[in-house]
């Protein structure tokens, strides 16, 4: 049985605000503001979210040495090894593009760099049911390197959409009109929280709602406190004013590219909460690779990640690559069980109505090569646990773009092809 609401909550609106004066926060999905459940369920997903590596993935500590479900747990994927039943690792694929650095838009574009992307694509046919129709995010970048290329969404025009680096401005987006800045600032700074300035309406709904409905509203706030307490951390970090040496930085953003595992983590915060509330259902993460070195317990690595990606085979080099790329799927692991932990009215989890895609358009950075990229793909309701070898030629194996149909089709969207692609992998996942 449903309960009863007042009737002054059935004026809120699609979005699920929570307004207190000037104060707006966004709600996440409550059972008392849904539609009404009719006799035919929803199948499939309704996010995507991207994540590339500029560098790829050292591929010999990524993929499983054996294919199916019994595989053993390869070093790089051992941060997500009690998650296993939630993804699939496909090995064989790649777009048939060309070798190189300037290739890597191939990631999410097929064989021609810098086209359509994938997940504009997708964009183009479910943003329109969100606030922000997708929203594109980077971390590791440098402020100048980001203006001159290194993209991983492009429009129907080809056109390169810009990437949100630092995770204040994705936050400010996200929560925070133009107006309010000044103030969430200082509330950040205070120790407090925006939740204070809608704390009486938010109790006052809390107490109009059915029970599952107020345990995940206070569920989402405990989210939103961890994730300003960190946000509060990081506007110190980046605004509060140091000392000046003799020697002057250049004028690029603090949040440096040696601060990158940093960067991610909140970056992953803050895109769960960006999905838990519907303000987005597109977004795209790109994981750039510079010269940063480095530091793991205290211990500078060797060289620079770039440095590192052209290992030429050298045993401590790779040892250091492989350290850095595990403590990408370190920080993917979290995104993960906050996606399987947060659920819908209707008991799903967002990790199921959300499909992960991480890969990469750099097969072998040491050799520049774009063929065999490592691809996973987590959530999205699909039956996951098994590493799916595709192939030992080229001829035989199918397409990365034949895997972007089965996703795109996973999200409702009719389509039978992706750039130079023309059959799905639904067979795959059944």
């Amino acid at each position: 049985m449903t309960s009863k609401l007042p009737s002054s909550l059935h004026t809120v609106d699609r979005r699920r605000f929570l307004r207190a004066g000037a104060a707006t926060l966004a709600l996440p999905t409550l059972e008392a503001f849904s539609a009404p459940a009719t006799t035919t369920a929803a199948v499939g997903a309704k996010n995507l979210v991207a994540i590339g590596t500029y560098l790829g993935w050292h591929q010999n500590a990524f993929f499983p040495k054996q294919a199916g479900r019994d595989y053993e747990m390869p070093e790089t994927l051992s941060p997500i090894a009690g998650l296993r039943d939630e993804f699939t690792v496909f090995s064989g694929l790649d777009h048939r593009a060309p070798n190189g650095h300037g290739a890597w838009s191939n990631f999410l574009c097929g064989q021609s760099p810098k086209s359509y992307s994938l997940d504009q694509m997708v964009a183009d046919s479910i943003g329109v049911k969100s606030r922000f129709p997708s929203i594109q995010l980077a971390a590791g970048a440098g402020e100048s390197d980001s203006k001159q290329g290194n993209g991983i969404s492009f429009t129907r025009q080809g056109v390169k959409l810009p990437q949100v680096q630092r995770p204040s401005v994705l936050y400010k987006q996200l929560f925070i009109s133009k107006a309010d800045r000044a103030r969430t600032e200082y509330l950040l700074r205070s120790g407090q929280s925006s939740l204070d300035l809608v704390l009486d309406d938010a109790r006052r709904l809390q107490k109009s709602l059915p029970g599952r409905d107020r345990e995940k509203l206070e569920e989402y706030f405990e989210s939103f406190r961890a994730v300003e307490k960190r946000m509060g951390r990081q506007l110190e970090a980046i605004n509060d004013p140091v000392p000046e040496p003799d020697y002057k930085l250049p004028g690029y953003d603090p949040l440096t590219p040696n601060l990158q595992i940093e960067a991610e983590q909140i970056m992953y915060d803050l895109m769960t909460l960006a999905l838990e509330t519907d303000s987005t259902r597109v977004i795209s993460f790109f994981l750039h690779g510079l010269g940063q070195v480095f530091s793991f317990n205290g211990k500078a690595l060797g060289s620079g990640y770039h440095g590192l990606s052209h290992h030429g085979n050298n045993p401590a080099m790779i040892r250091d690559l492989v350290t850095i790329e595990t403590a990408h799927i370190h920080c993917f692991s979290g995104f993960l069980e906050q996606l399987k932990e947060k659920k819908n009215p209707q008991g799903k989890s967002l990790l199921d109505d959300t499909i992960v895609l991480l890969g990469t358009g750099m097969g072998d950075a040491s050799r520049h090569s774009n063929a065999n990229l490592p691809t996973l793909v987590a959530g999205g309701g699909f039956k996951h646990g098994s590493h799916l070898a595709l192939g030992s030629s080229k001829n035989e194996a199918p397409l990365l773009g034949d895997l972007y149909i089965t996703l795109m089709q996973r999200l409702g969207i009719e389509v039978d092809s992706f750039s130079n692609a023309s059959r799905n992998m639904n067979q795959l996942f059944s």
